[in-house]
């Protein structure tokens, strides 16, 4: 079945004409093949039963094996596995181990079944993450050579408990960070550091690992990884596998009404029930995971009065299942006994799948890298293959499907992280400390500002300084929130029977959660009766509401300390520093699921949220805009806030959930017109910064999407935003326009 084929069924509705805005066609590409180096065993050679090695597999495995670091960044199905596997496997014939570090469960128990699959004796692999029993976990410390596992667990069992691994670190050759790219922001700066507490336990034990990352297309690799590891590292680049040619195609869902075009899950929704229909195995990609309950459920209500016999053979994949329920959703796509999985990007770094024939993008991903490596997930067996991207209702995605060079011709972006934020440093100091004592050479790994903040650490009580170092002084282990959601989650729990439905981080459940809040889990569909914060627990009722639920909040902002200032003009000026942001969730409304329509409002009683982070602002003198009869300043600043935030993932490796932001006429802390963007993100992730470095390219941008937009008043397309807490009011588009006019210009 060939993509055009499939794209042909997707647009053969009469109905569907105009949605699709654009097809691209990626090459294949042949491969290039290298023999295999001499210094791997015969045994682990007969095992693989592959003629040879692609390229970049066998350079980036020899460099490994070399003892250096090293980075393999090619695309998607490039077979990167093989770049670590055969160091790692050659390691344990030499009585060696190696850790392998996975961002999700389900990637590491996948890898486990690749290396089980090559029957070698002497080699003793095991997962070991939060679903491993006790009496496993015993033999693995003492029998494995080659530990599966995922920085949480690094962070919360091996560093703390390092003793119990002594003779595993001891004999530590190899370090693999799989899908690198996935750590940025706040928990990329957290991961950084628990590889540099790793290396310090390994010193203590004689060891010196190489480390060896694997990563989809990323600017600058060999940097990134430098960043994340704390050591030299180089980047193999020059992808020798061959690849099946794909069809791209943009698509933007219709106008519904006035200027509000379809949600585009429903339209994802629809896609996705007819690729099925046409036997097409394939993969939607959802941002949110009620987005994902959404597609599913809507999918399968369109299959069942359709072709009954597939309702069934369609599911929802995401964070918050039970570990049973998530190994049989992956089982059941390797078997293709499901043909369409509705996902959040827990896939997009997740198992290896191979024979997918079409991927569906509900909406930008946040980043090229995401977006190629979630499009990547279909052709993965070498054939053609289909990936579409949906737009949503937003600046971003239209700007996107109506200016395809801007995927297709554009590099894709730098991983932003980093780790010297003192709200990540501070923390991981602490957890070191706890771990061994802190000695003054130590600080150096962790960067130049741990000797301030040791200090600091000291004159708090909190580390006390001895002549061998500086000792952790409380009983209890040192609390660190690798997320930067707070260290707690909330429970979702149905009142009636008691069953654990699910877990949501607590900083998210004010706006997903709260007395109200329609739930979705499995296709089913429940209400929320009660969210009790200290209990950490929100009690839900199973229901069939026709609405779905989205918080409305207040958000205030003050200047702590300003870094950097530039001036633009005698009326403009850009700044960059630190924020307090006080946020309030205070109602939600009720959305009808088919049209978005807002149905009605219910106030919410809810504690304020502080947050302590980085921004980028920008300001304007009263006097410019008062020359401008009747100028509606606060519709101006808030316009321009939304569509700056919406198209700064271009600019920055965030997307819009990533950061947020204020605009107010007049600013206390400014004495000026002022719009914000924050990193959302205590102490901030980096993307403030990135913003405030590529001003002036982003908000010309910013500009120029809000000029070619064909609304007349301002619309998702443009100015308004999903996620404002003001019901996207006041807004205005033609102010707007004269503010990034008199803001751009010298």
């Amino acid at each position: 079945m060939s993509a055009h084929h499939l794209l042909d069924v997707l647009r053969s509705d009469p109905r569907r004409r105009g949605r699709l805005t654009h097809v691209q066609t990626v090459p294949a590409r042949p491969a290039r093949t290298a023999p295999w180096p001499a210094w791997i065993p015969a045994s682990v050679v007969s095992a693989l039963d592959v003629p040879g090695l692609w390229t970049h597999q066998a350079e980036a495995a020899s460099l490994a094996h070399e003892g250096a670091s090293v980075i393999v960044a090619t695309g998607t199905a490039s077979g990167k596995s093989l770049a670590y596997l055969l160091p790692a496997l050659t390691a344990a014939f030499d009585g060696d181990t190696t850790l392998y570090l996975a961002p999700t469960k389900a990637l590491a128990h996948d890898q486990l079944r690749t290396i089980e699959g090559f029957g070698l004796p002497s080699v003793q692999a095991a997962t070991y993450d939060g679903d491993t029993p006790g009496e496993a976990r015993d033999w693995i410390r003492r029998h494995a050579n080659i530990v599966l596992t995922n920085p949480d667990m690094l962070h919360y069992s091996l560093l703390p408990y390092h003793s119990r691994w002594s003779s595993f670190l001891r004999r530590l050759r190899h370090v693999v960070i799989d899908e690198a790219h996935g750590y940025r922001g706040v928990f990329g700066s957290h991961v950084a550091q628990i590889v540099r507490r790793l290396r310090r336990v390994c010193a203590r034990y004689g060891s010196s690992p190489a480390f060896v990352l694997a990563s989809a297309t990323v600017s600058d690799p060999a940097a990134s990884a430098s960043v994340l590891t704390g050591l030299p590292v180089t980047a193999v680049t020059a992808d020798g596998s061959p690849r099946g040619a794909m069809t791209f195609a943009l698509w933007e869902p219709p106008l519904v009404e006035g200027d509000v075009r379809r949600p585009a899950p429903a339209e994802t929704a629809d896609l996705l029930a007819d690729l099925v229909a046409a036997g097409a195995q394939t993969l939607a990609f959802v941002r949110s995971r009620r987005g994902v309950e959404t597609v599913s459920l809507t999918a399968k209500h369109a299959l069942a009065e359709a072709a009954p016999e597939l309702a069934e053979r369609v599911a929802a994949y995401r964070g918050g299942y039970l570990p049973e329920e998530r190994r049989a959703l992956e089982a059941g796509l390797r078997s293709r006994s499901l043909l369409g999985l509705a996902t959040t990007n827990a896939l997009e770094l997740g198992i290896d799948v191979s024979g997918l024939d079409a991927v569906l993008v509900c909406g930008w991903p946040g980043t090229r890298a995401s977006l190629w490596q979630q499009a990547g997930r279909a052709g993965r067996g070498g054939q053609d293959a289909l990936a579409v991207l949906i737009a949503r209702d937003d600046p971003l995605d239209t700007y996107l499907v109506h200016h395809p060079s801007a995927i297709f011709g554009a590099p894709v972006e730098a991983t932003v992280l980093d780790p010297a934020n003192p709200y990540v440093l501070e923390p991981h100091l602490c957890a070191a400390a706890a771990e061994l004592p802190l000695t003054p050479d130590d600080l150096t790994l962790f960067g130049p500002s741990a000797p301030q903040l040791v200090d600091n650490l000291a004159a708090r009580g909190v580390l006390r300084r001895r002549p061998a170092g500086w000792f952790w002084t409380h009983r209890e282990r040192p609390q660190v929130d690798l997320r930067g959601s707070g260290p707690t989650v909330i429970q979702v729990v149905e009142a009636a029977t008691g069953r654990l439905l699910g877990t949501v981080d607590e900083a998210a459940a004010h706006s997903t959660v709260h007395e109200g809040a329609v739930y979705v889990h499995q296709g089913e569909t429940f209400v929320v009766d009660v969210l009790d914060l200290d209990d950490f627990v929100a009690l839900v009722t199973p229901a069939t509401p026709d609405h779905t639920t989205d918080a409305r909040s207040l958000t205030d902002i003050r200047v702590l300390e300003e870094e950097r200032k530039t001036e633009w003009s005698p009326h403009a000026s850009l700044h960059f520093g630190t924020v307090e942001v006080r946020r309030q969730v205070v109602a939600y409304r009720m959305r009808r699921r088919a049209t978005g329509e807002i149905v009605g409002e219910h106030p919410l009683d809810l504690p304020e949220r502080v947050l302590r982070t980085k921004a980028v602002w920008w300001t304007l003198a009263p006097e410019l805009l008062a020359a401008h009869d009747d100028f509606d300043a606060p519709g101006a600043a808030h316009a321009a806030e939304h569509a700056s935030i919406g198209l700064l993932p271009l600019f920055a490796t965030c997307d819009r959930w990533d950061i947020g932001g204020v605009s107010t006429e007049l600013h206390p802390d400014t004495s000026r017109l002022t719009v914000f963007v924050y990193d959302g993100h205590p102490g901030g992730a980096g993307f403030a910064e990135r913003a405030h470095a590529s001003a002036r390219p982003w908000l010309q941008a910013t500009l120029d999407a809000i000029r070619a937009c064909p609304c007349d008043h301002g619309c998702p397309s443009c100015i308004q935003s999903p996620k404002c807490g003001n019901n996207n009011d006041p807004l205005s588009k033609p102010a707007a326009q004269t503010l990034l006019t008199h803001l751009l210009t010298p």
